[in-house]
C-alpha cells in the first residue's frame, strides 16, 4: 500500500480561480483595502474553494524542505508521553532537525488545529499519538496537507500511515501465564471508562490467553465509571474485592494501580500476602512505595527511536510501504506479587517482539 499526498494549494491556484493576479491575492491576505468589491469577493471565495491557509513562515521558504519535525502528543504531563517527547527531541537533534512538540490535551478539535499548524510551518514530517478518539481524524488531516507522518501508540493498524505501537495483547498474555502458573484462579481486571485499542488489546489478550491455558480460571472486570472520581473507583473496587475475593489484580491503567493499592490497605488486605497486583506501564512511585509494583514496562526509548527512525526513511523514500511497528514490553515482577519457589529470581519476563507488514 502507497502513502497518499495532496498538493498544498499555492497563492497562485487562489489567484488563478480568482481572475486576479498573484499581487493581489497578496495584498488581500496582507489587508490592503483598496482592492475591488468584485475582487475581494472572488478572492475570498477562491480560498474557501481551496482550503487555502496563509503560510506564516512563507518569507523563509526558499527551500523544499525544511529541518523541522513536528511531535503531537496528547498530554505532556503524562510521565510516558513525557519521557517519549524528550527522546524524540534528543533524536531529532542529533540528527540535526529541531523539533516542535505540542499537546493535544486529549481534545480532537485542538489536534486537527495543532496539525494544521504544522503544516502552515511546512515541518518536514510529523509523528502523532492520537486522542482516544478512534475516528482517526487527525492522520485524516495529516492525508489531506499532503504530510509526511508516522502514527504513535494507541493505533494498532491504518491504511496511511506507519504506525508504532507496543503489543499491548502480548504483553497482557505474559501476565496472564504469570498469574496462571503462581495458581490464581480469580483474577479481577480494572480498567478506565474510555476503552481505547489499546485498553481492549489488554483485555482481549488475558482473556484470550487464560481460555487456552488456564479455562479455569475465574476473570472479572471492573470498569471505571466516565465521570467518577478516584474515590467514587475505590469504593467501587472495594465492595467488588469484599464481596467477590480475587486473589489477583491486573489494572490497565497507572491511575487504576495506585487506587487498587490505596483500596488494599483500607480494606487491611496485604499486598502480596492476601492480594496480588500487577499494573500496567511503570511509574518512579511503583518502584519505591511498599510493596514495590510489578508492573508492565513499555519501552519508551525504543518506542521513540522507532518512530524517528520510520519517518526518516519516510522522508528519504516517500510513498513506501506502510508499515506496523509493534515493540516487545516486559513484565517486571517486584513485591506486590508473591513468588512460589519455582518463580523465585525470575523477576523479568520478555514479551516476544512482532512486526507486522
Amino acid at each position: 500500500m502507497t502513502m497518499c499526498r495532496s498538493e498544498r494549494p499555492s497563492i497562485h491556484d487562489v489567484a488563478r480561480i480568482a481572475g486576479v493576479s498573484a499581487a493581489t491575492v497578496s495584498k488581500y491576505l496582507h489587508g490592503v483595502k483598496t482592492i475591488k468589491p468584485t475582487n475581494m469577493k472572488n478572492i475570498r471565495e477562491a480560498i474557501d474553494a481551496l482550503g487555502y491557509r496563509l503560510d506564516p513562515l512563507a518569507g523563509d521558504l526558499r527551500r523544499e524542505r525544511r529541518n523541522i519535525l513536528g511531535l503531537v502528543v496528547p498530554d505532556l504531563e503524562n510521565e510516558f508521553f513525557g519521557a517519549m517527547a524528550c527522546r524524540i527531541e534528543l533524536l531529532a537533534e542529533a540528527a540535526g532537525y529541531s523539533l516542535s512538540i505540542a499537546s493535544s490535551h486529549e481534545s480532537e478539535e485542538r489536534e486537527l488545529r495543532l496539525i494544521e499548524r504544522m503544516g502552515d510551518w511546512r515541518v518536514a514530517g510529523t509523528i502523532l499519538a492520537p486522542v482516544r478518539s478512534e475516528r482517526g481524524l487527525g492522520a485524516k488531516k495529516m492525508v489531506d496537507l499532503g504530510m509526511d507522518g508516522v502514527l504513535l501508540d494507541r493505533v494498532e493498524s491504518s491504511g496511511t500511515h506507519s504506525t508504532v505501537s507496543v503489543d499491548n495483547s502480548g504483553a497482557s498474555a505474559a501476565v496472564c501465564r504469570t498469574l496462571g502458573e503462581i495458581g490464581h484462579s480469580h483474577v479481577l481486571i480494572i480498567g478506565p471508562s474510555d476503552v481505547s485499542k489499546n485498553v481492549r488489546a489488554r483485555m482481549n489478550g488475558f482473556r484470550n490467553e487464560a481460555a487456552r491455558s488456564f479455562p479455569y480460571m475465574n476473570i472479572g472486570v471492573l470498569v471505571s465509571d466516565a465521570d467518577a472520581d478516584a474515590d467514587s473507583f475505590r469504593e467501587k473496587l472495594a465492595l467488588y474485592l469484599k464481596v467477590e475475593k480475587p486473589t489477583a489484580v491486573f489494572s490497565l491503567f497507572q491511575k487504576g494501580t495506585l487506587i487498587a493499592m490505596t483500596a488494599f490497605r483500607r480494606l487491611g488486605l496485604r499486598c502480596p500476602e492476601d492480594i496480588n497486583l500487577i499494573g500496567f506501564d511503570d511509574a518512579e512511585w511503583m518502584q519505591v512505595t511498599e510493596p514495590s509494583v510489578s508492573v508492565v514496562v513499555q519501552p519508551v526509548a525504543r518506542l521513540a527511536e522507532t518512530a524517528f527512525k520510520t519517518l526518516l526513511k519516510i522522508l528519504d523514500t516517500p510513498n513506501g510501504t506502510v508499515k506496523l511497528h509493534l515493540e516487545e514490553c516486559q513484565l517486571v515482577l517486584r513485591g506486590s506479587v508473591s513468588l512460589p519457589k519455582t518463580h523465585q529470581g525470575r523477576f523479568a519476563i520478555e514479551v516476544e517482539p512482532k512486526l507486522h507488514i
